[in-house]
């Protein structure tokens, strides 16, 4: 199984467009467009039923039945669809999907990839959710309020509880890492390229400095730029 983000878009140029300034390359222009920043791949999609979420692909028949017996599927051409205990969209498709070889290394302005973040208020159904699609703890353990998923060839993702974050969280949201030496450095690059910012956060800073902030694509698709 290999994945990639699925971000919709009602006016797919005016998409393209924010993902070009944040520095991604276009990797095919065609309807859906697929950008990758070199550390992961997005998909960006005008259908007008289109949702931010995860595509899978190559979904083995036992994985989908697995999930048949926990949540709700929904036939669509190629697969199903299904949302995970908080509603973000996964799509379970049977066939082969976009191979691409990642560099590894941060392309865009945004810095560091460091998953996906869904915030859940049941963690013990949102981890038995994704186990079953086949994703394994990687950092944390089953009882805490934070745990990072790993899978080979998708997005790595992280689990919160409520009352984690304390700003404005949107299901799902992609989270870039950049230290507090380079956190700086990618906020004063957004601005520069006029990517308008959500919110800026001083939460967790003791002199009031803006030192993390976030931002969204025109679909909605969250980003979380911090420091750590």
């Amino acid at each position: 199984m290999n994945a990639h983000i699925i971000t919709p878009a009602s006016d797919p140029a005016n998409c393209t467009d924010f993902y070009e300034r944040c520095g991604f390359s276009i990797v095919n222009d065609a309807s859906p467009a697929l950008v990758t920043d070199g550390q992961v791949l997005i998909e960006v999609d005008p259908d007008r039923f289109a949702r931010a979420g995860l595509k899978c692909f190559n979904v083995p028949a036992s994985v989908i039945d697995a999930l048949q017996k926990i949540a709700r599927l929904h036939p669509v051409e190629g697969g199903h669809i299904v949302g995970d205990p908080n509603g973000v969209r996964v799509y379970l498709m049977t066939g082969p999907g976009p191979m691409l070889e990642f560099s590894g290394k941060p392309q865009s302005i945004l810095g560091n990839f460091a998953g996906m973040g869904i915030e859940t208020m049941n963690m013990e159904r949102s981890l038995a959710f994704w186990t079953t699609l086949g994703y394994t703890i990687s950092m944390g353990k089953a009882g805490d309020a934070w745990l990072m998923l790993a899978a080979d060839g998708c997005p790595s993702l992280s689990l919160m509880a409520p009352l984690m974050c304390p700003h404005l969280f949107f299901n799902p949201s992609l989270t870039y890492f950049n230290g507090k030496e380079g956190n700086p450095k990618v906020i004063a690059a957004v601005r520069k390229a006029g990517i308008p910012i959500t919110e800026e956060i001083t939460h967790f800073n003791k002199d009031g400095m803006v030192d993390n902030i976030i931002i969204r694509d025109p679909g909605g698709l969250g980003f979380f730029l911090f420091n750590d």
